[in-house]
């Protein structure tokens, strides 16, 4: 059974001797080791509440499955298309391992699912309340009209999706038990008014809070504000490659010298060939909401970084460095570049998205710098930023 299997949606899994605790309290929340973790350890593995590719992802047929996000493009279809060359054909193919014969689509809808689990899970927990049916290419239905309104506001590189917003209300809607989803989306960090009304401001802009006043219908309006807040602050990225996933498995093979030189050489030239006719988007896209891994708080140095090494949704907490019992464990809110910037340009960009300045030892260390930005920086900033 696989590990995705092994997890029910919500559930986490700690590996091994490592463990930690959830911690809430007056100053906010926070995840703290109760054993000594080593660097390379896996903290925890973790699925999702709920989860939903970008919409402009999706768009530009990056193919994922509707309920894991996990690649649909074999890796040579996702080379062929990434890199404009129609004919090309990978090395040690055996080495992919998507299974187009186990996808299935929705009966109603025809949106695609990587396994029939996934398309059962997902009827289970929120699309039988948003299947649209022969409705899916209505370009006057409700849904699709508010995912026009999202992406006519939204342009990549993305950062969340009105549709994760829709499935929690789906999946409450849907539900059974009410109370107990209710319950597990009240854990995620709560805003006061004005803050969520800043994050709402930020996600949603004018043009459309009066773009989307159509399909009120399909939410309540009182806690709408609250929902934005709530992803905006706790979404999590999520990215899945087959062909990176190729990639990997590639890199582990024992070869020849010679034919380890010949396969390095290939796969070079093919992320040439991608940058030139794709760019950095190489991915299918999305994001989630996922419980313990939003208690993590942010450090400009962290501890721990979130990785997808199965090809979906399911979260993998490693540790960066050694942490010690009683230790936090931190996740960086920041690319690799964003925290090389200067201690301004870091607390900028999180102080307009996630409404917090930072006090990491990084930090407070350099509290006596200059408070100044690049010209490059700040073009790099706007560009993150404008969301």
């Amino acid at each position: 059974m696989s590990q995705l299997q092994c997890l029910c949606a919500h559930e986490v899994k700690q590996t091994g001797r490592v463990a930690m605790q959830r911690h809430v309290g007056l100053f906010g929340k926070g995840l703290f080791a109760k054993k000594s973790i080593k660097k390379g350890d896996v903290i925890f593995l973790e699925r999702p509440l709920v989860s939903a590719q970008f919409l402009w992802n999706a768009l530009y047929k990056y193919k994922a499955c509707d309920y894991c996000l996990r690649a649909l493009e074999t890796a040579e279809e996702n080379a062929r298309r990434l890199s404009g060359i129609p004919g090309l054909n990978l090395p040690h193919p055996e080495l992919c391992r998507v299974r187009p014969e186990l996808h299935q689509a929705c009966p109603q809808c025809q949106v695609m699912y990587c396994s029939s689990e996934c398309r059962q899970a997902a009827a289970e927990q929120y699309h039988r309340v948003l299947c649209l049916g022969p409705s899916q290419e209505d370009p006057d239905h409700p849904i699709n009209k508010l995912k026009d309104a999202w992406r006519s506001m939204h342009y990549p590189p993305e950062t969340s999706s009105i549709m994760l917003m829709a499935r929690m209300v789906a999946a409450v809607k849907q539900a059974k038990d009410k109370a107990h989803w209710q319950k597990l989306f009240s854990h995620f960090c709560s805003r006061a008014a004005n803050e969520e009304e800043e994050i709402a401001h930020k996600l949603l802009g004018e043009k459309f809070r009066v773009s989307y006043r159509h399909v009120t219908s399909w939410f309540v309006p009182e806690g709408f504000r609250s929902l934005f807040a709530l992803v905006g602050t706790n979404g999590q990225g999520i990215g899945t490659s087959s062909l990176s996933q190729w990639v990997h498995a590639c890199d582990s093979l024992e070869l020849p010298a010679q034919q380890r030189e010949q396969l390095d050489s290939f796969i070079d030239q093919l992320y040439k060939d991608i940058e030139k006719e794709t760019g950095d988007f190489l991915n299918c896209e999305g994001s989630g909401l996922f419980l313990l891994q939003s208690s993590c708080n942010h450090s400009c140095i962290p501890n721990a970084e979130a990785s997808f090494p199965e090809n979906n949704f399911l979260l993998q907490l490693s540790a960066l460095s050694d942490i010690s019992p009683g230790e936090e464990i931190c996740i960086s809110y920041l690319d690799c570049c964003q925290r090389d910037r200067s201690r301004h340009s870091r607390h900028k960009i999180l102080r307009e998205n996630y409404l917090f300045v930072c006090s990491c030892p990084k930090c407070v260390s350099q509290m006596d710098e200059l408070d100044a930005t690049s010209e490059e920086e700040e073009e790099e900033e706007d560009e993150m930023t404008d969301v």
